[in-house]
């Protein structure tokens, strides 16, 4: 089946998750309906259980859906091999997540290059491409540093570049500011906000506050595994949140 809009990144029908341990079978998201088109910014918001986290790895490659269907660019996913999702997780997504997942006593440099390692490319095209990615995010003054030199706000900051090393599609954001003081919170989220609105990258955040979700345009709500809401986000209330990244 090919879903005939070329503007949809991501559609789901009826995508269900369930975990199942010693017969024991767990629900943990329920018929899920919505869809992404290329270039929104997208919050998944809900408290702690809700199934975010799990709904993340589903739309990132990481989890597969029990039932259902997950189209990502017309592509139903469950049709795809190992190899095709492996692909997809290289070139297509990134991913910031809460606990940065550097390399410790690693160089930035060499953190932000992680991903291409796996590319046939000359070492001095991962050099060029991790450098500009760093520079994206305003630290070409630390490349050379180690990851466990840096504040918490630099090291998300080191993440976020490491997710665009490949410029990729979309980007994932799994409460990317839960570590951080609120200074270095409102960096990260002008720097996620400006990639999505000047660089245009699809960018699908998760978190559990109001605040970090008004930065995008719409907000799915999800409580106890189902989808409660799908709202836009007046632009008033964007800019306002912008506002305050910027004092």
């Amino acid at each position: 089946m090919v879903i005939n809009s070329v503007s949809e990144l991501i559609k789901t029908e009826n995508l269900s998750k369930e975990y199942t341990n010693d017969e024991v079978v767990t629900p943990v998201l329920y018929d899920l309906n919505f869809t992404i088109k290329s270039g929104e910014f997208i919050s998944i918001m809900g408290p702690s259980g809700s199934g975010k986290s799990t709904l993340m790895h589903i739309l990132g490659f990481l989890d597969k859906l029990t039932s259902g269907q997950y189209f990502f660019e017309s592509k139903d996913v469950s049709t795809l091999s190992e190899d095709e999702l492996a692909s997809l997780r290289l070139s297509q997504v990134g991913f910031v997540f809460q606990q940065f997942n550097l390399l410790p006593k690693t160089t930035v440099l060499d953190n932000v290059k992680l991903p291409l390692l796996y590319l046939d490319i000359p070492d001095s095209e991962r050099i060029a491409k991790a450098q500009q990615a760093i520079k994206s995010v305003g630290l070409e003054h630390r490349e050379m540093y180690l990851s466990n030199q840096l504040s918490g706000g630099e090291k998300q900051r080191v993440a976020i570049a490491r997710a665009l090393v490949n410029n990729p599609k979309l980007i994932f954001a799994d409460e990317p500011t839960g570590n951080l003081d609120s200074k270095s919170g409102e960096q990260v989220m002008k720097i996620l906000y400006d990639l999505n609105t000047k660089a245009g990258h699809t960018i699908i955040l998760v978190t559990h506050e109001t605040y970090t979700a008004e930065h995008a345009q719409r907000i799915l709500r999800l409580k106890d595994g189902r989808l409660i809401g799908d709202e836009l986000v007046p632009e008033e209330v964007r800019r306002k949140a912008l506002k305050n990244d910027l004092k």
